[in-house]
């Protein structure tokens, strides 16, 4: 282990998966729609990973119209925060009306108003194709931010949970297209809820983020996130993080790129008045990386989401565990202020 200590007049700072970890929830909500399409979770989960929903979104559902996109990011970002509460209001509706823990039954509780967001309505014809076998290379595990130890990825419990579901009554006495499909689409959709309902999804801060912020001075410091304000808002404010003024959000219209592209640490940069190339970017995953390289900044990736063989040849230029690795100390006042770090790597 060595140490590297370098100067900075500010810090852009990624969100989710940086500042916090909403990934469980995040995933949840691209499998809902890899299901509603008939895709496999797992490889639209590695491919939308980092990138913009109204870029995602564009990409999976070009059926959506420019004018009516910003409704369909808020309703889906909306759908990441239900995602991300409805276990904790699951729980206390267990323990005021005696309830038995979800995941017992396919479609526990879902007449309580409080289940899982529901798949959209989509016909069993239009979702009766299989399920593609993933050759993606996203994780099939990501951190547990209370214990600091990895747990399986969404995609891989909904997968487990699936080729379950299908090798338990496999063998039909006699086929029948369509209830075969209504079956295969019942099949989906109770493990998609038994899975969904019992896993907690909750928004947590990720290690280091708080003592890393409170050495920061106002007007310092800045978000870039690929997340909208809806979703971006609602994650730092569940864990007690200030969205600070200078937040910069995927539905920013100055914006004209997301995401791999410089241009929200560009931004971020020129808000606080800081040149990109003094600034020094926190990021996560690999498109978030290859911003802030492109940027200018001095990049610091932390392995919060991904494993470090997955981000070291992203191009950033310290690799960390979480922010408990990096220390920050204000030198100089005024004008003359600089940002002193020192990183173990």
């Amino acid at each position: 282990m060595q140490s590297t200590t370098f100067r900075a007049d500010a810090v852009l700072f990624d969100m989710d998966g940086t500042l916090t970890d909403s990934i469980a929830a995040v995933e949840a909500a691209w499998g809902a729609v890899a299901i509603d399409l008939c895709l496999d979770p797992e490889t639209v989960i590695a491919a939308t990973h980092g990138k913009r929903a109204i870029d995602n979104l564009a990409f999976y559902r070009p059926e959506i119209k420019a004018h009516e996109m910003d409704a369909a990011v808020e309703a889906f970002e909306q759908s990441i925060l239900d995602f991300a509460d409805s276990y904790q209001k699951r729980a206390v509706r267990r323990r005021t009306s005696g309830e038995s823990p979800a995941g017992f039954s396919a479609h526990a509780g879902s007449d309580s108003g409080e289940s899982t967001p529901a798949l959209s309505d989509t016909s069993a014809s239009s979702r009766s194709g299989s399920l593609t076998t993933s050759t993606s290379t996203s994780p099939t595990t990501t951190t547990d931010p209370t214990t600091g130890t990895l747990r399986p990825s969404f995609a891989t419990r909904l997968s487990d949970m699936l080729a379950s579901a299908i090798s338990e009554d496999s063998v039909l006495p006699v086929f029948d297209e369509s209830t075969d499909e209504k079956r295969a689409d019942a099949d989906i959709e109770a493990a998609w809820e038994t899975e969904a309902d019992a896993v907690d999804r909750s928004i947590h801060i990720l290690p280091g983020v708080k003592d890393m912020i409170e050495c920061i001075p106002d007007g310092r410091y800045a978000v870039a996130t690929s997340g909208a304000k809806t979703y971006a808002y609602g994650a730092m404010t569940r864990v007690g993080i200030t969205p600070p003024p200078v937040t910069i959000t995927a539905d920013d219209k100055r914006l004209k790129a997301g995401k791999p592209a410089p241009d929200p640490f560009l931004l971020a940069a020129s808000c606080l008045g800081f040149d990109a190339k003094r600034c020094v970017v926190f990021e996560d995953s690999p498109s978030g990386i290859r911003a802030g390289v492109a940027s200018g900044a001095t990049v610091i990736a932390v392995c919060t989401s991904h494993e470090r063989s997955k981000i070291e040849g992203c191009g950033a230029h310290f690799v960390v565990e979480d922010m408990r690795k990096v220390r920050c100390v204000i030198e100089g006042e005024g004008a003359a202020m600089q940002l002193a770090f020192t990183v173990e790597h």
